[in-house]
């Protein structure tokens, strides 16, 4: 039903005839007017205003959107998603950081993202009934932590995947993670570098967000999100300290992605973050 009040608002007027099985005159010309907007906007490709007195804008919709809306509709409708999280101390990661890119090549520079990236493939490992995906009438175990990392670009994001990251170190996981994440703002990834995947990172700690939720990438079984690090006061064998802390946050696909599993493997992730030299091991 189309409104015929201010700013397109359904009014009596309007039940009414559309209880008749009729339109009342207004809302018919309301109708072709914004038919005629959106018809604008789709062959034009621009910005097209379509209401006369408070401004708005019609923007056409890319196909990149779209087939985003697609996929994480369908991951909520389909997927019970349940929310697991835990805080951990990255003090010990941060002081290896430091020290790794002290020594590292010319050109590499080791980030949180990719230290989390290993962190979280040694962990699907150690705990492979997390590394899963849900087709149906059968569950897909995965032999490899292909992460995907989820990259903003203009108009929506992708998600280059990281292949066989627990075989890698973080020098070359650097190196890979950079040039994807360029080439994916530059609109030239290969469908064979977005396409797949066993496990999503979603890292929004550069925008200071603490903690949040993400949607599942369908069907992958899990998809964890990253807030920022920051300085906590944190209780220790009676005392009261400073420590930086990050709250990590796994989003879980309950069909193929029990509570005690996704449990497991965030204790796993956090023990790999808090004690780095794991990720060697």
């Amino acid at each position: 039903m189309t409104g015929s009040g201010p700013r397109g608002r359904i009014i009596l007027a309007d039940v009414n005839a559309a209880m008749a099985g009729g339109v009342t005159a207004s809302s018919a010309a309301s109708s072709a007017a914004f038919s005629g907007a959106a018809s604008s906007a789709a062959s034009s490709g621009a910005a097209t205003p379509v209401h006369g007195g408070e401004d708005s804008t019609l923007v056409e919709n890319s196909q990149m959107r779209m087939v985003i809306a697609e996929r994480l509709q369908q991951s909520k409708q389909d997927a019970p998603h349940f929310y697991l999280n835990m805080d951990i101390d990255i003090g010990a990661m941060l002081a290896a950081r430091k020290s790794l890119n002290a020594h590292a090549p010319d050109g590499v520079k080791i980030s949180v993202n990719d230290m989390i990236i290993k962190a979280a493939a040694v962990a699907l490992m150690r705990v492979p009934a997390a590394n899963a995906s849900w087709e149906g009438t059968h569950t897909r175990l995965w032999h490899h932590a292909d992460i995907s990392v989820a990259v903003a670009i203009d108009g929506g994001l992708v998600t280059p995947i990281i292949r066989h990251a627990e075989t890698k170190g973080l020098n070359a996981i650097s190196t890979e993670m950079a040039s994807l994440a360029q080439r994916a703002r530059d609109g030239k990834l290969m469908p064979e570098e977005y396409t797949g995947g066993s496990f999503t990172i979603s890292n929004l700690g550069m925008y200071g967000l603490t903690s949040f939720s993400a949607v599942i990438n369908p069907p992958q079984g899990a998809i964890l999100a990253i807030g920022a690090g920051e300085e906590r006061a944190v209780v220790r064998d009676g005392q009261l300290t400073i420590a930086t802390m990050m709250t990590a946050s796994l989003s879980c696909d309950h069909r193929v992605v029990d509570g005690a599993v996704g449990a497991a493997w965030l204790k796993a992730f956090k023990e790999v973050v808090e004690n780095p030299v794991l990720a060697l091991a």
